[in-house]
């Protein structure tokens, strides 16, 4: 469903993607891992159209899509829940996830009863605005308005950063569920061993290239790979 092919991609001068290359197939769960800076978060946005890569492709169902717009990136079937929310604050929980909604055919209709079956605390904070809810229930709504673009692949940047352990187990339970029903995820974080409980393969990073790929049970095998690519 996704391919990317020895990315390339800087800012300004600061060269940050060497070479990275990656593949998410229909209804699979991959990780993109590393320590902070090696390229996780670049290599997201490049593939976004967020950034201009200076070299490699990116396609998704078969068709180039390197250097798209963002909009017209989305409009393919990419749904986006980037670091840091980026919710709309002045807007209610229902009107950031009206304002994404898209009825993509021959894809799931993600309405928003199904988010709010989902994400129940949504439904109780519905009317509240985007800056009246805690850190948790801002990642619950950036995950409920990607999903109403009703994305082929779903793609998470620093999926529970900062988040109290409670939450964080919420979010991996709705990865699990929307991975039970199929749906194609990218999914950026640091903990480890809760990827690894679900995740089909991981992509290790470093220095802007990609340097391993493999199943859970290879990574979980192989502690030589965390000490030398993962851990502080």
């Amino acid at each position: 469903m996704l391919s990317v092919r020895n990315l390339q991609a800087s800012y300004g001068a600061a060269q940050v993607l060497f070479d990275v290359s990656l593949d998410v197939g229909a209804g699979e769960v991959v990780t993109l891992l590393g320590r902070n800076g090696m390229g996780k978060t670049t290599t997201i946005r490049s593939i976004m159209g967020l950034l201009r890569p200076q070299a490699g492709e990116v396609r998704f169902d078969g068709a180039v899509v390197t250097g798209l717009a963002p909009y017209r990136v989305a409009q393919t079937g990419i749904g986006l829940v980037p670091e840091g929310r980026q919710i709309f604050p002045t807007l209610s929980v229902e009107e950031n996830l009206v304002a994404t909604a898209s009825a993509r055919s021959g894809a799931r209709r993600w309405t928003l009863d199904a988010v709010y079956e989902l994400f129940p605390r949504l439904k109780e904070r519905r009317l509240n605005l985007g800056t009246q809810l805690s850190g948790g229930e801002q990642q619950m709504l950036a995950i409920g308005r990607a999903l109403m673009t009703n994305p082929k692949l779903l793609i998470l940047d620093e999926a529970t950063e900062g988040l109290a352990p409670l939450i964080r187990a919420e979010i991996w339970d709705c990865l699990k569920r929307l991975r039970g029903e199929r749906q194609s995820i990218l999914v950026i974080d640091k903990n480890v061993k809760a990827l690894a409980a679900f995740a089909d393969r991981h992509v290790i990073l470093e220095k802007g290239r990609s340097v391993w790929t493999g199943t859970s049970a290879e990574l979980l095998a192989d502690k030589s790979l965390m000490d030398r690519y993962l851990h502080v």
